[in-house]
């Protein structure tokens, strides 16, 4: 690029004549370009000379890369030594790698192509009903979790799961959506594998999920589980991976007071026991983050 540019302006100069190249470009005017471009953006750009690599460290380009309300976040999760001499280019990627908070219960991240905050919500901080007892529910440890642990249904018949989370998202629309995976899955000489011996009960009536916010937002969906129509001959797309069930939208419209989100999924018919499931986490996540990511990283 640098090398284009100066090629062109020799068009017409003569022999020891300076020619200007990109690195006069003063870092102020290369800054104000970066407040329009994504992080992976200008990180590659700040490899091309001193200027550019300086620019790429302007505080007042990091801090737009923020969510608005980024010091009540850093308050909030980590002690002040943290952060307090952190540049604002350390900061977002302090945020890029994901906090744990709550005893590493919930993390929350900022997105590294958009910059917007997402939050996730194990199934450890979550109230489950007969949790406690080893004929029904067992924690497994598996890398496939960010919290590197699912909890595991083998069978119960009254299904139910609750949970809350208080946090001070910015404003935005977000989804919250529940990470569930049929079958008990392990790994056997590097291969993953999913067991379905426990599996049963999700076709039959469908899960109800719910969330509800302090401002009194309500969202409610059902869902089958599992596929009541597979047989032998149609694959069930439902079974042996990660699925995530979309429970509902949800408004932050102010952080004052902190937003406050409940939220559940059950299936408390009696009529029949259910079991085979693991469940992982919760997520929220701003509702058009994948689109606005794909939008941003085709232009």
């Amino acid at each position: 690029m640098g090398a284009s540019l100066s090629n062109s302006a020799e068009g017409g100069a003569n022999v020891g004549e300076y020619v200007p190249g990109l690195g006069d470009i003063p870092e102020a005017c290369i800054a104000c370009v970066f407040m329009y471009l994504t992080p992976p953006e200008i990180c590659n750009l700040a490899r091309l000379n001193r200027a550019f690599r300086g620019a790429a460290s302007s505080d007042n380009v990091w801090e737009s890369k923020l969510p608005p309300n980024y010091q009540d976040l850093l308050a909030l999760l980590l002690p002040l030594d943290r952060f307090q001499d952190l540049s604002k280019k350390d900061i977002f990627a302090l945020f890029a790698r994901s906090i744990p908070f709550d005893e590493n219960t919930k993390q929350t991240w900022v997105d590294k192509v958009t910059g917007r905050v997402c939050l996730s919500v194990s199934a450890r901080a979550m109230s489950i009903t007969g949790i406690e007892d080893r004929r029904y529910w067992s924690w497994i440890p598996t890398e496939e979790s960010r919290f590197q642990v699912i909890a595991y249904l083998q069978q119960i018949w009254w299904f139910e799961v609750d949970g809350v989370v208080q946090f001070p998202l910015p404003p935005d629309i977000y989804t919250l959506s529940f990470r569930l995976h049929l079958g008990k899955f392990s790994k056997r000489l590097g291969r993953r594998t999913s067991n379905f011996e426990h599996t049963h009960g999700w076709d039959i009536k469908p899960v109800r999920f719910e969330l509800t916010t302090s401002d009194n937002q309500h969202a409610i969906s059902e869902c089958y589980l599992d596929d009541p129509e597979s047989d032998e001959m149609k694959e069930n797309l439902k079974r042996g991976c990660w699925i995530d069930y979309k429970v509902g939208e949800f408004i932050v419209t102010d952080t004052d007071p902190v937003p406050e989100i409940r939220f559940s999924m059950k299936q408390i018919d009696c009529t029949h026991s259910k079991g085979g499931l693991c469940v992982d986490s919760v997520s929220i996540i701003p509702s058009d983050l994948r689109e606005r990511r794909r939008r941003l990283l085709s232009n």
